[in-house]
């Protein structure tokens, strides 16, 4: 269709290339958008600036969530799946583009989107925006300009219709999903499938850590969700014990007993951890911790002491022998 419809919104026209199938969707909160786009100048060659057919993964935006390009969504909301539009947006709709695609491109180079802005206040942040690293985005960001957004909407999926990522989430679904991941991960261990189990813990603290930065740290509401993560945390670490990833556990619990030192099982869980990575002297420190701190755990201490003694001795014994062949003078023929 040549024909240009202009939407109820200031700044914008709208020409259908390809009509799409049945009614309008219901583009509710919540509701999940899939679609391919392309961008491009409004200049005589319409340059491309973006496709996200070249990486070959559609876009999606979850209705409500405050995605940057907020005209997008008011686009997409206007299509009926199947369709194919080209849409024409003055600069007033188009100045965080810029911004918008630095970050989709780092994703697809599989970079952090993020990079450089992390712990660092928002002015800080600000001077980041000066140059986006890429030099055709920097041109965008000197000089606001009208784009054309050329999309295709695949399908749009109500809120109960799809697996929705944690950042998506109410407060209420988080607390609600957490118990559920933390069944299904013990459920994985049961199965020695350590890694999705480990999968499923993470989640979960990652609800749970979402929530704990809205409340102020150390008042109930924070200690309650904190009482929470400990024990994911120390289900992720004995997953990742057993996966052989001792260092990421010397991270974690080590940062769980900064805010918890009496936490017997973190102590034991880091011993080990230790002890794997022949950190002797921090493994029997750990494991006497966590003895005097849950005397019901003195037996398993003892017994990994042992161990712990009879690993070293063969090392020592091994290193020796090593260690002397290395400065033996060869005998001459």
């Amino acid at each position: 269709m040549e024909e240009t419809y202009l939407l109820n919104v200031e700044g914008v026209k709208k020409k259908i290339l390809h009509g799409g199938q049945g009614e309008l969707p219901k583009f509710q909160d919540g509701s999940k958008i899939t679609f391919h786009f392309q961008t491009l100048k409004d200049d005589f060659e319409r340059t491309v600036i973006d496709d996200s057919r070249e990486g070959g993964i559609p876009m999606e935006i979850i209705v409500g969530k405050m995605f940057k390009m907020e005209i997008w969504e008011t686009l997409l909301s206007s299509m009926r799946v199947g369709e194919v539009a080209e849409f024409w947006c003055d600069a007033i709709h188009t100045g965080m583009y810029a911004l918008v695609s630095r970050g989709m491109r780092r994703i697809a180079e599989g970079r952090d989107p993020l990079e450089g802005q992390k712990h660092r206040c928002g002015m800080g942040n600000m001077f980041d925006y000066h140059s986006t690293g890429y030099d055709d985005l920097d041109e965008l960001q000197r000089t606001p300009q009208p784009l054309i957004f050329i999309m295709e909407l695949f399908r749009v999926e109500e809120p109960s219709a799809y697996k929705r990522d944690t950042w998506a989430m109410s407060k209420e679904e988080k607390l609600a999903a957490v118990p559920l991941l933390h069944s299904e991960g013990n459920r994985l261990v049961l199965r020695k499938e350590f890694q999705q189990a480990a999968a499923k813990y993470q989640e979960a603290v990652i609800c749970l850590r979402n929530l704990q930065a809205k409340e102020k740290p150390w008042a109930d509401d924070w200690l309650k969700l904190e009482n929470l993560v400990t024990p994911l945390v120390l289900n992720y670490c004995q997953c990742q014990l057993e996966l052989g990833e001792y260092y990421e556990v010397l991270e974690h619990l080590t940062e769980l007993l900064q805010k918890h030192n009496d936490n017997a099982k973190a102590y034991f869980k880091r011993a080990k951890a230790h002890a794997a990575v022949w950190n002797e002297r921090e493994a029997r420190e750990d494991f006497l911790r966590a003895a005097h701190l849950d005397p019901s755990l003195a037996a398993a201490v003892k017994k990994e002491l042992k161990q712990l003694g009879e690993r070293m001795r063969k090392k020592h014994v091994e290193d020796r022998k090593r260690y002397q062949g290395l400065f033996q003078t060869p005998r001459v023929p």
